[in-house]
């Protein structure tokens, strides 16, 4: 079985300016989306929704050492991080294909193997 996340890139903007009805036919879709993986073998193990990434802390570190944060974003992008899945599958090509269920108009889906190091010493 191999870990995947699959991540969700999105405007948030335009999420925030989206009516109560139209907020509730996107989670309609992610919970097409859950039961079409859970009848086809695939198990979601985490994930979630984040928060606007204007509550974002950037850590960085200065060439001398020292700590640096930063509030916002790091950069300035249409679409931003807004959550994600994790789930476990042999058949990541019947995963892709699910995920079109969330991959409608101009929204992409990404999914990608998780590194496992469980057998690393």
């Amino acid at each position: 079985m191999t870990t995947y996340v699959v991540l969700l890139p999105g405007d948030e903007n335009a999420w925030e300016a989206l009516s109560a009805e139209e907020q509730a036919a996107v989670f309609a879709k992610h919970e097409e989306f859950s039961a079409a993986l859970a009848a086809r073998g695939h198990t979601v193990t985490g994930g979630h929704e984040l928060t606007h990434s204007r509550t974002t802390k950037q850590v960085r570190k200065s060439p001398s050492g020292e700590l640096l944060v930063t509030d916002g974003p790091y950069a300035e992008t249409v679409e931003q991080l807004s959550g994600f899945y994790v789930v476990e599958s042999d058949d990541l090509d019947d995963l892709v294909q699910v995920c079109g269920i969330l991959a409608d108009g101009d929204g992409a889906v990404e999914v990608r193997a998780a590194v496992d190091h469980s057998g690393e010493e």
